[in-house]
């Protein structure tokens, strides 16, 4: 655990949430750490992070405590190329190890700049990276056929070609380019869940279930009752509905690249949508308005959430965060109307 914002308090307003404060949790893609036209370097990530953390901080002054889970697609498949580029000198390390190397790196940036930005602030709390396991079915048909983008866009004959040397599963991200592959089973159980739900409570800041979690099953041995990693990556927006319901937050928030959710998206009659219900919400899922490669799983998270007892949800870009809280902007999610 980071120690607080500042070593004293006695001087300090140390805004700490009351005891009933509400939890949010915040879910953010892995592209947040990389804007367009960046190569993703370190100091491009670190750049990007506390500028996203000046947007988050907003939630921390307006009394909730918060949950930052993270997304970590271009990261874990820029690992998987270093690891298969250097195979002939170096082991290569598994997708669940990759992942958590994910959590902590991208943990530390986030940790680092949230502390920063409190600084100046005089709000004294701990900020937490949580390296999280996330339980798997071992039998999840994703594993049969890979779905989930990671790593950098390719040319079609690049993708090929690291088809062909490296064996990989590639896809087509229409209008983006070529991009690898790999299983993404859904999540059934968040192992640290408790261990979140009590820091968040106590008013600490928690980064957690980073690039979806870490996947693991139980041992395929009856007799060893084992956690076993396995290669995948889980949707992240996935896991964050299911930890928004397993620490009982009030609100989910997820970032993406746009102010909102958007019916006939790309299209001369797209339009935002502002507030939508339970009903609703199914009814636009059924049509098929959210395709699995981008929406979609952002949608279906929060449904799921509400679903399970949540209040609201939220979709919108980083930017626009403040005005979406205010209602100015976003696609708002309600349940039980």
């Amino acid at each position: 655990m980071v120690p607080p914002a500042s070593a004293s308090s006695s001087s300090l307003d140390l805004r700490l949430p009351p005891p009933t404060a509400p939890t949010v949790v915040v879910a953010m893609g892995g592209h947040a750490f990389i804007q367009p036209g960046e190569r993703g370097t370190y100091e491009e990530h670190a750049r990007n992070a506390r500028a996203i953390c000046a947007e988050l901080i907003t939630l921390v002054e307006r009394g909730y405590n918060l949950v930052i889970t993270h997304g970590n697609g271009p990261q874990v498949g820029e690992l998987l190329q270093r690891s298969e580029l250097t195979r002939d000198v170096l082991p290569a390390l598994p997708l669940d190890m990759l992942v958590a190397q994910t959590e902590g790196s991208l943990g530390y940036l986030l940790q680092r700049s949230l502390l920063n930005e409190m600084r100046p602030r005089a709000i004294d709390r701990f900020v937490v990276t949580m390296i999280t396991q996330v339980l798997v079915d071992a039998h999840d048909p994703a594993f049969g056929r890979p779905s989930k983008p990671v790593g950098p866009f390719f040319s079609r004959e690049e993708a090929e070609r690291a088809r062909d040397q490296f064996g990989w599963v590639i896809g087509e991200d229409v209008g983006r380019g070529w991009r690898r592959r790999v299983p993404s089973p859904r999540p059934q159980r968040i192992i640290q869940r408790d261990m979140i739900r009590e820091a968040a409570a106590a008013g600490n800041i928690v980064i957690a279930a980073g690039g979806g979690g870490i996947p693991v099953t139980m041992s395929a041995d009856p007799a060893v009752d084992d956690y076993v990693g396995i290669e995948a990556v889980i949707d992240k927006d996935l896991t964050s509905g299911v930890l928004a319901t397993d620490v009982n937050a009030e609100l989910l928030v997820i970032l993406t690249a746009v102010d909102g959710v958007y019916l006939d998206f790309g299209t001369p009659g797209q339009r935002r949508l502002g507030a939508v219900t339970m009903a609703e919400c199914r009814r636009y899922i059924d049509d098929e308005q959210f395709p699995m490669g981008s929406m979609g799983p952002k949608v279906e998270a929060i449904y799921g959430f509400l679903q399970r007892g949540g209040r609201r949800g939220l979709i919108t870009d980083a930017a626009s965060l403040r005005d979406a809280l205010d209602g100015l902007t976003g696609t708002h999610f309600v349940g039980k109307i």
